[in-house]
C-alpha cells in the first residue's frame, strides 16, 4: 500500500487532468478551429494547437485538484480524487500541472502564435486561479463570472487558425458562456448539502432550490437565444438553425421539468442533458458549416 502511494498509476496523473471535461473543451476549440475557415484546417494547427490548448486545460484542472483537496474530501463526488485521498502527493501535482502548463504553452508560442498563446494563458489563470482559489469560495455568482475562462476554447481553435479575434468567435464564445450556469447549477442542486458543508457559497446554498431553478430556466432562455445568433449573422446556415431549435427546446423542457416537476432527479438529468446539449450543438455547427458554407448562401 505504502509502495502504491509513493508511485500513483498513471490513471491517478490522467485524472488530475479531469479528461471527460478536457475533452468537451477541446471539442469546441476544434470546431471552432473548423469554423474560422471555410476549407480544411492545417494539420499543424490542428495537431498541435488541439494539443496546447489540452496540455493547458489539464494544468489548469491539476491545479483545481490541488487547491480543493480539503473540499474534495468531504464530498461524496470528489472524495476519491488523488491528491484528496493522497495517492499523489501536493508537490507532485503542483510539478504535474507546471509541466503540463509549460508544455502546452511551449506549443501555442513555437508552433501556432503568441496571440492564441497568451489567451489560453489568462483562460489558465482565470480557472484555476481567480475561479478556483478567490471566485469559487467568494460570491454566488462564482460559476457565472468565472465561466467566462471555461468557455474560451472556441476562441483559442479560431484564433489558432487565423491568429486574430473575430466577432464570430466570440459569438461561439457566448453560447459557451451563457450554458455554463444552467449546466452547473443543476448540479449544484443535486450536491447542496455536499456543498453547504463545505462552505462554498453555490447558488442553491445561499438563495435556496427553487431560486436556483428560476434562474437555471431564465438563463436557459437567454442561452437560447443566443445560439441563434449564428443564424442571424450568417455563421451558420438552416441545419444550424433547426439543430439549436430542436436542442435548446429540449434544454428548456428540462428546465422547466426541473422548475415545475418534483422529481428527484431532475436535477442530474438536466446536468446530463446539459452536456449532451452543448456537443451536439457544437456538432451540428460543423456539419452545418460544410454542408451550407457561408450560412447557405
Amino acid at each position: 500500500m505504502e509502495q502504491a502511494l509513493a508511485r500513483p498509476l498513471w490513471r491517478d496523473y490522467l485524472e488530475l487532468t479531469k479528461p471527460t471535461v478536457v475533452a468537451l473543451m477541446l471539442l469546441t476549440a476544434v470546431i471552432g478551429m473548423f469554423m474560422a475557415v471555410p476549407g480544411m484546417v492545417p494539420w499543424q494547427v490542428l495537431l498541435f494547437g488541439s494539443l496546447g490548448i489540452a496540455l493547458c486545460a489539464g494544468s489548469a484542472a491539476a491545479v483545481n485538484h490541488l487547491v480543493d483537496r480539503r473540499i474534495d474530501i468531504t464530498m461524496s463526488r470528489t472524495h476519491k480524487r488523488p491528491v484528496a485521498q493522497g495517492r499523489v502527493g501536493t508537490a507532485q501535482a503542483a510539478a504535474f500541472a507546471l509541466l503540463l502548463g509549460l508544455s502546452g504553452m511551449y506549443l501555442l508560442f513555437t508552433r501556432i502564435n503568441a496571440l492564441t498563446a497568451w489567451l489560453t494563458l489568462a483562460s489558465l489563470l482565470g480557472y484555476a486561479l481567480v475561479y478556483t482559489i478567490f471566485l469559487k469560495r467568494a460570491t454566488p455568482q462564482n460559476i457565472v463570472i468565472g465561466g467566462l475562462a471555461g468557455a474560451a476554447p472556441p476562441l483559442l481553435g479560431w484564433t489558432a487558425v487565423t491568429g486574430e479575434i473575430h466577432g464570430n468567435a466570440l459569438l461561439l464564445v457566448l453560447i459557451t458562456f451563457a450554458w455554463t450556469p444552467p449546466h452547473f447549477w443543476a448540479l449544484a442542486i443535486h450536491r447542496r448539502e455536499e456543498y453547504a458543508s463545505a462552505d462554498i457559497p453555490m447558488l442553491p446554498v445561499t438563495h435556496g432550490v427553487q431560486y436556483t431553478k428560476l434562474h437555471i430556466m431564465l438563463y436557459t432562455l437567454i442561452m437560447f437565444a443566443i445560439t441563434l445568433l449564428p443564424y442571424a449573422t450568417r455563421l451558420s446556415g438552416p441545419l444550424y438553425l433547426i439543430g439549436a431549435a430542436l436542442l435548446g427546446g429540449g434544454f428548456i423542457w428540462k428546465a422547466g421539468r426541473l422548475l415545475w416537476g418534483s422529481d428527484p432527479k431532475a436535477a442530474m438529468d438536466t446536468f446530463r442533458y446539459s452536456i449532451n446539449y452543448l456537443m451536439a450543438l457544437f456538432i451540428v455547427m460543423l456539419l452545418d458549416h460544410y454542408l451550407f458554407p457561408a450560412g447557405g448562401l
